[in-house]
């Protein structure tokens, strides 16, 4: 079996600082959860005054890389946002959970086993990435995974970004 470094080689992004990308297109971060080189600048009134929003366009969200989420005053996207970013992510479902909006994938694995290397492989890319969607076994063959962002408490472009690259992951032969 190919190590998991080995198969998420391919997904490294060389990777500079969201301030290095604001000031280059001169777009502040925003409320709606919107990072990253880039996509279309749409207007939005906040109650500071007016702030631009920017959202991923890129065709292939999994060549984009997470940015740390930990800033203050970090607020999850709108629904129009999200479910504008959820065709780039169709075998996704996303769902309100609590008033909180998500991203949940199932599969169905071949065992037990089969299940905790596929945690394994989910895991890695997710530490690479430093952002963790919650795993879940249920029973001995049902895999699902939910992502949010937790800090904000509900979806940012790093949610959509994750699902994508959890999208291309090798892990057919664990699947039923």
């Amino acid at each position: 079996m190919l190590s998991v470094r080995r198969l998420l080689l391919p997904l490294y992004v060389p990777f500079k600082s969201p301030r290095h990308y604001f000031s280059l297109k001169k777009i502040s971060m925003n409320n709606n959860g919107g990072f990253g080189p880039s996509g279309f600048v749409a207007p939005d009134v906040s109650s500071h005054g007016s702030t631009l929003r920017s959202f991923c366009t890129s065709k292939d969200l999994s060549a984009e890389k997470c940015v740390p989420c930990n800033r203050k005053g970090l607020s999850p996207m709108t629904e129009d946002s999200a479910n504008a970013l959820k065709p780039k992510v169709p075998e996704w479902e996303l769902l309100s959970d609590g008033g909180v909006m998500k991203l949940r994938r199932k599969w169905k694995v071949k065992n037990f086993l089969l299940g905790l290397e596929f945690f394994k492989i989910v895991a890695d890319l997710a530490e690479s990435e430093g952002h963790h969607p919650d795993l879940h076994l249920v029973g001995w063959n049902n895999v699902t995974i939910e992502i949010w962002t937790h800090a904000c408490g509900g979806l940012t472009q790093n949610d959509f970004m994750l699902a994508a690259k959890i999208d291309k992951l090798p892990v057919e032969s664990y699947l039923k």
